[in-house]
Order: C-alpha cells, then structure tokens, then sequence
C-alpha cells in the first residue's frame, strides 16, 4: 500500500477530508478511483465491479439515529445493517436509519460518498466483525467514484471505532 499523498505513493486518489485525516494520523492506504456511473444506486456494489474486488472487502458507511444522537455502522456491501445488532453494540434500546440529508449534513460528506473517516465530527462507530477477517478492506474516500483501501486495525484507530456482529448478510 501507498504510504500518504505527501509522501507521493502511488494511486493515493484525490485529497479529501478522508484522505487528510489518514496522511495526518500516518496511516498506510491505498486510493482506488473508478468512473462512476450517476445512474448507479448501489454505490458499494459498482465499487466492487469497478475495482474487481470482493462484495465481502468493500464497506458501506450507514449512519442511524440513536435517539438523537447518530452513529456509524460498517458493513460489507455484500449485506446489510442488522438495526437490533446495531442498537446492542451501541447499548442502546433501538436504532433507525438516519435520514440522508441529516448524514450528509452532518457528515460533510455527499450521499454515495460518505466515509467514515475524516467526517465533520467524529461520531461513536461500529464496524462489523466480518472486516477482521481481511488484510485489507476498502471504504468510501469521500467522493463518489473514489476508494481507501486500508488494515481493518487502522479503520478502527482512525474512526476510534468498536467490532460487532453488526452485518446480515
């Protein structure tokens, strides 16, 4: 994988906040573009086609609404958030999806191409499991058409993040 931007690695993509927040922790990652298709809906899944990668190593940012307050769950493009296991890993009684325009606002970042790293304030993250199961996986780098890739451990340092069963796949 490319070092940072600043230090010249190869395919290190656009400058984003996403790609900011990795160069100014020092974490290794790789950024992955791809034209994308503003027909597209299912975001993750044309990143996975587009890169030739596993639906399995590309995750989906999704933020939900904790009574108030939101919060970010990781999963595989290949499944889906389980809102139950969500509420359970954030201990709290229920979730529900939060609505888009409150993510995005919130996020700073557009639909389709939020991160979950790099966002405007840093909001309590859960990642699923399944993540730890790969050498590297691959997020949004804030911008539709654009990919990091990068070690599980390091998404969880950068989003100070948790693991749980969170995916229904």
């Amino acid at each position: 994988m490319s070092r940072s931007r600043r230090k010249g690695g190869p395919a290190a993509g656009p400058a984003t906040p996403a790609t900011l927040a990795l160069d100014a922790l020092g974490i290794d990652y790789r950024g992955h573009t791809y034209d994308h298709d503003p027909a597209a809906t299912g975001y993750g899944v044309e990143a996975a086609r587009a890169l030739g990668v596993p639906e399995g190593r590309i995750f989906k940012t999704l933020l939900v609404d904790a009574g108030g307050e939101l919060a970010v769950g990781i999963v595989p493009v290949a499944g889906s958030l389980d809102l139950k296991a969500m509420a359970a890993a954030l201990g709290v009684k229920t979730v529900r999806m939060a609505d888009p325009s409150d993510a995005a606002r919130r996020t700073g970042y557009v639909l389709g191409g939020i991160s979950p790293i790099g966002q405007r304030r840093l909001l309590r993250t859960v990642i699923d499991d399944s993540a730890a199961d790969h050498d590297t996986v691959y997020v949004s780098g804030g911008r539709r058409g654009f990919q990091v890739e990068l070690r599980p451990e390091e998404l969880l340092r950068v989003t100070r993040g948790t693991y749980a069963p969170i995916a229904r796949l």
